[in-house]
This record gives structure tokens, sequence and C-alpha cells, in this order.
């Protein structure tokens, strides 16, 4: 049971926290440095996994977005057998190459929903009209799963496009920064090829977001962890953000909670800047 309810949008059929928990930090993939995708690996193990699961509902987040892998597969089947109920978006794992299969399983594992690999994306729209008519087919087969259906980009042409040819989507996952642009640099101090997180890509995208009627499920709106260096930092992001999206909007972020409580204190925030 939730007792401390977000607010929500639809999705399809479903009821959708606002603020979404993201996966990033279980996979490892900080979008910081080496050296913290190992120490996230290192601390997420299936308990603790379980334990932020848990953690999410009792703060009223009721919906997880995650890789369609087997990891992740085997630890919410293990998590909803215990007795939870949150809810799992899925975004297939584009790295194996049968997509039909991983869509089957991802269905069959209890996913509500599903929705193309940003990163996949962006790689296919770089290939021009071939890599688009490969989007179409990875959507239509998705659609066939009966599941609710969505498409990922970095790019806020991506989704333009898509709006435009009217495709067959449900929702959209849009990222707050543009890491397809290809720029990058090198840390001098560990030689660690970082993406660029420009603060001027939010107002494109948000140009796209608003363009549009369909639920968009924003990503990176802390920026991978470079916008919570103060409280304040933090509650200026999530403000700037939610004054921004549409109410049919919601936001996804991942949550770290080695240190801290970071889902507490991101639901705590989340609900009283909605309230007010």
């Amino acid at each position: 049971m939730y007792y401390l309810m977000l607010p929500q949008i639809i999705l399809g059929k479903y009821q959708v926290s606002r603020l979404i928990v993201g996966a990033n930090p279980i996979s490892g993939f900080s979008h910081q440095s080496p050296q913290v995708d190992k120490e996230m690996i290192d601390y997420h193990t299936t308990d603790n996994i379980k334990k932020l699961l848990k953690e999410c509902e009792e703060n009223g987040i009721n919906t997880f977005q995650a890789r369609g892998d087997r990891h992740i597969v085997r630890v919410l089947n293990e998590y909803w057998n215990e007795g939870g109920k949150i809810q799992w978006i899925a975004q297939n794992a584009s790295e194996l190459s049968d997509l039909k299969t991983n869509v089957e399983q991802i269905k069959n594992a209890g996913a509500i929903a599903i929705y193309n690999h940003g990163t996949q994306v962006d790689n296919l729209w770089n290939k021009e009209e071939k890599g688009i008519n490969q989007v179409k087919e990875n959507l239509k087969i998705m659609r066939d799963s009966g599941l609710v259906v969505g498409l990922g980009s970095h790019r806020p042409l991506v989704i333009q496009y898509a709006c435009d040819q009217q495709w067959d989507v449900d929702f959209f996952m849009t990222s707050w920064y543009n890491l397809a642009k290809g720029e990058k640099h090198v840390q001098a101090t560990q030689g660690f090829k970082e993406e660029v997180f420009d603060d001027n890509d939010s107002q494109v995208m948000i140009n796209q977001i608003q363009s549009t009627s369909k639920p968009c499920l924003v990503f990176k709106i802390l920026g991978a962890g470079r916008k919570t260096s103060s409280p304040q930092d933090l509650e200026s992001a999530f403000r700037y953000t939610f004054d921004s999206i549409k109410p049919s909007d919601a936001v996804i972020v991942g949550m770290y909670q080695k240190n801290f409580n970071q889902v507490q204190e991101n639901a705590d925030l989340v609900k009283r800047i909605l309230s007010g």
C-alpha cells in the first residue's frame, strides 16, 4: 500500500507517480567516471536493490524505469514474489540482437510499458532513412506485444520528427541534456572522457515537450548528479523541471542510497513542489 502517494499521471491504463526511480545507478551507469560506475555496481546487491524499491514505494514512488535484461528481471521477480508492487517501465536491452525475443521476455516478466532505448534510437538516427525505418520497425514489434509503447531520445529533433510523422507511440522518453551531440573532453585528473552536460540543451527539449500532447518522461534532470552540490541546487533543478513540463509529464531520477536516503529526500521535495 502506498501511504505517502505522489501526484500521478496516466500512462496507457496505468497510474504512474510523477517521480519515477531510474536504474542507471543499479546498472553502474554513473555518467561520471569508471570508479563511480564500479562503486555503484558493488553497492547494488539484490538485497540493496530490493531495499531501494521498498523505500520508493513507502515514499509514494510507484514506478521503476530499468533495462529489460536478465539481471533486472530476476531481481524484480524476487521483489514481487516477496510482496512488492512497484510498476516497471522497461528499456529494451539494446545489446541483444533479437529485439522480438527481448520484448516477449519483458512482457512475460511483468512490465507495464516498454520503450526503444534512447541511445540506440540516436545511433540509428545517424544512419538517416535506413536507421529511421529500423526505429519504426522496432516500435511496431513493441506495439504488437500489447504493452504501452514509448520512444526514447537525447535529441529534440527526433521527438519533433516522431510527432510530425505521427508515429504510433504512447509516450516519449526525453533527456534534459543532449548527450548525442558527440562532444567530448578529457578530464586531466582521471583521463576519463566525460559527456558534456550543456545547460542550454534543456530549453530546446522543453519546447519539444510542450509541443506534444503525449506524456513525456524526462530524464537526466539532475545532470547525472551535477545539479546536487547543495540542497538549494537540488530544489532549483526539480522546480525548474516541473515548472517547464506539462502536468501530464513525469521525471525519472536515479537514486543512490549508499550514503544517505536520496529516495526520501527527492520524494519529499517533489511533494512540496507539486503541492505548492
